[in-house]
């Protein structure tokens, strides 16, 4: 009896198919607490997770996708499994927002992971508007604590859903684009996105 015998050879297309029966079981059985998959956009390869509750967490290549799931599975739940078709609604909207169709997100979100006044912060970000920004200070009057502008950044920095909450459009007073979490060249291709479709329309 040779090894092929013990562990037969199986195809590529099996394997996917197997895998995404094994997810929909799961998903199906309430075992699934986080599914996720990844998708490429001009900002990079970017991570999108759920729960049952809504998107959880959204992040960049740069962020290190392996060590984003090990965090996930110890704050949220480790029942981690990838499961491409329960982030199907997500990628379709991030793909319309790249082509220019998109100018809000409309998704439920789990806003488990941050807490205090990040929260605060995080859940003030749509209210700038697409192909607009606001500075840090400003921010920091909109989450209610004026003072508290470096604050705001560690918030910025720390967004689980960047792109979705929009990030992208804090800026520091003099205009500068100021730290992301992406990287600086994806913070200047989100904001030139928007300018140009904003322009555009």
């Amino acid at each position: 009896m040779t090894d092929d015998d013990l562990f037969p050879s199986v195809d590529a297309d099996t394997l996917t198919r197997l895998h995404g029966e094994l997810a929909a079981r799961a998903a199906a059985d309430g075992l699934l607490d986080v599914a996720y998959r990844t998708v490429e956009t001009p900002v990079g390869r970017l991570l999108l997770a759920r729960t049952p509750a809504g998107l959880v967490r959204v992040a960049f290549a740069v962020q290190d996708h392996d060590a984003v799931l090990a965090a996930l599975a110890s704050a949220v739940s480790p029942r981690v499994l990838e499961a491409p078709r329960q982030l199907d609604d997500v990628a379709r909207q991030l793909d319309e927002y790249f082509a220019g169709r998109r100018t809000t997100f409309d998704l439920p979100l789990d806003l488990q992971l941050p807490r205090g006044f990040r929260r605060d912060v995080v859940l003030h970000l749509p209210d700038i508007a697409y192909g607009h920004t606001a500075s840090y200070a400003e921010m920091a009057g909109l989450a209610g604590s004026p003072r508290a502008v470096r604050a705001v950044g560690t918030a910025c920095a720390l967004n689980p859903l960047p792109v979705v909450l929009p990030c992208h459009r804090v800026v520091r007073s003099d205009g500068s684009p100021g730290q992301y979490a992406g990287g600086a060249a994806a913070k200047l291709t989100l904001l030139d996105l928007e300018t140009r479709v904003g322009v555009a329309a």
